[in-house]
């Protein structure tokens, strides 16, 4: 690799480290970038979908003091319904089934872009070595 000197007034600029980035390698750096930036949304989803289950966990909990005759209010779309605790519980039950499965299928697709940027990184480590930075500044 060859040395680059650049002089400005008093101050002389030296690059040892001179890399050469191929297509190849700016398309690996985009897709790092891109899972990088989808693997973020997902962090913010998953913790939506894990504030949800909480709530419907908590909902399942305080509706056990409900009275079997009293009329529950549910939210279905953006309408609420009544229906009698039994119905409710069952509701309330297929909600939490839902929504671990969504919580499942984000930790899933987290896990296989998780798994794709460890190859990339892998890869533009080996060819850039300390000229190229992908961790997180989390």
């Amino acid at each position: 690799m060859a040395a680059k000197v650049a002089s400005t007034a008093n101050k002389v600029f030296q690059n040892h480290d001179d890399v050469h980035i191929s297509f190849e390698d700016q398309l690996r750096i985009n897709r790092f970038a891109k899972h990088n930036a989808r693997l973020d949304d997902l962090k913010v989803e998953l913790d939506v979908k894990k504030n949800e289950l909480k709530c419907v966990e908590e909902a399942l909990d305080e509706i056990e003091l409900f009275d079997e005759d009293e009329d529950i209010p549910f939210l279905v779309g953006e309408v609420f319904l009544s229906h009698k605790l039994g119905k409710t519980q069952e509701l309330l039950a297929e909600t939490k089934d839902m929504v671990i499965k969504e919580i499942a299928n984000i930790e899933a697709k987290a896990k296989a872009i998780k798994v794709e940027m460890d190859d990339l990184k892998a890869h533009l480590y080996q060819r850039f070595g300390s000229n190229i930075s992908l961790e997180n500044d989390d």
